[in-house]
């Protein structure tokens, strides 16, 4: 049984392993509340998972220790079984979906266990996972359902009630719920003033659903980018913890999601994945209304690519050419491409690399699209429609405009 006791011992051994990440305010996020943000996308392997994977391992048995651990994730819990494992000198396999991004494998390859790749989903990865212990007897490392892995990550209530104690309202993450039931323990034990939120993606809304029809439920799919929380089955445990102490979930789109990644870029000048994403998401969009709000952001790394997310801001890839564009307007696209066809042609012109209805030639065609796209990002008829969601760009690698040099350009050169 999960206590606060066991919360503060959880503390006490990740005190010289864990960071102590700052908890920094957000004014330019959201100016109707006072946001802050948990920086755990500093954490010594850029997630929060660290801190319940490494209290896990520590309280095993010299027994256990002996044969091994093994644990299924898409990437941050890997890495953070494998920092704990390699530390203690033991042997640690993780099996991870076939798609999960290549960093975070080959970070949980350096830093010590064997990785096993499992074709599907993070829940095919754990069915391989709890085969391989049958086989094996090593001692599986569960990255949400387990009392003494909530315990590691309610560690991060505590650091938030000693940073922020006149904190309203505590909104987290959700994926399988270790973050969220961990969280929300330790500060409603201390504080059950204090309001707890969940945030889950919606093409991933497992926990809501259960946590809505008060029934533990597997999805049929999931269908989201936000990989680390991409999870078909939630936590029995952390259902019935989120179900006592958790006062709502809500759930965000992927074009919000990739808009707060956004947005913590240009605002915070911080790099957050999807699932780490999904708070500050809801922070933007009205999901939530406070005072004084603390957004647990969970993850660090981008769990996909860029070009991914930028997709992802404009709905839908715009055009299928050499370049591809993205306008990240939501319901204000149309006004947009009323508003551009004063400047320049049109958006579709630009998108096309048109000028008077004659096509430019291939490779001169990319040059003077982006120069008409820069032209458009800044001049002032354009610039009202997309200060909220920019403009953005990728291209093929194939073609001599690096698209990632504009991408920079855009986030460092000030606006008109």
């Amino acid at each position: 049984m999960l206590t606060l006791d066991k919360i503060y011992h959880a503390a006490f051994v990740l005190r010289d392993v864990a960071r102590r990440t700052d908890l920094i305010a957000a004014s330019r996020l959201n100016s109707a509340s006072d946001l802050y943000l948990k920086t755990e996308n500093l954490q010594v392997t850029g997630s929060f998972k660290v801190r319940g994977a490494y209290y896990k391992i520590s309280q095993l048995t010299a027994e256990e220790r002996a044969k091994g651990v093994i644990a299924c994730s898409a990437g941050n819990h890997a890495q953070g079984v494998a920092l704990a494992a390699t530390s203690m000198g033991i042997k640690s396999v993780v099996c991870m979906p076939d798609g999960a991004p290549l960093m975070k494998v080959e970070s949980t390859k350096r830093l010590g266990a064997q990785v096993e790749l499992v074709k599907g989903t993070y829940d095919d990865a754990h069915d391989r996972a709890v085969e391989l212990q049958k086989e094996t007897g090593m001692t599986f490392i569960h990255p949400y359902d387990d009392e003494l892995v909530i315990a590691g990550q309610g560690t991060i209530g505590l650091e938030i009630l000693d940073q922020l104690p006149d904190v309203e309202a505590v909104v987290v993450p959700v994926g399988g719920g270790g973050l969220l039931a961990g969280v929300a323990f330790a500060i409603k034990s201390l504080r059950p003033d204090v309001k707890i939120y969940g945030v889950q993606a919606a093409g991933a809304a497992s926990m809501y659903n259960a946590y809505r029809d008060h029934t533990y439920e597997t999805l049929d799919h999931v269908d989201t980018f936000a990989d680390g929380i991409a999870v078909k089955t939630p936590g029995e445990t952390t259902f019935k913890m989120i179900e006592q102490y958790v006062d709502g979930i809500v759930t965000v789109s992927e074009d919000e999601i990739a808009a707060a990644i956004l947005a913590l870029m240009e605002n915070q000048k911080l790099v957050a994945e999807g699932a780490g994403a999904t708070p500050v998401a809801a922070a933007l969009f009205g999901k939530l209304h406070f005072a004084a709000l603390d957004v647990a952001r969970a993850h660090g790394d981008v769990g996909k690519t860029i070009n991914q997310c930028l997709d992802a801001v404009a709905g839908a890839t715009a055009r299928k050419s050499d370049v591809h564009v993205g306008v990240g307007l939501g319901e204000s696209f149309g006004s947009l491409l009323n508003h551009g066809q004063n400047r320049r042609g049109t958006v579709d012109d630009q998108i096309t690399g048109k000028r008077g209805g004659r096509s430019s030639n291939h490779r001169s065609g990319k040059a003077e699209f982006l120069e008409h796209l820069r032209f458009s990002l800044h001049c002032n008829s354009m610039s009202e429609g997309l200060h909220r969601l920019p403009l953005v760009v990728s291209a093929p690698t194939s073609t001599e405009v690096r698209p990632s040099k504009f991408f920079l350009r855009r986030f460092s050169e000030p606006q008109c």
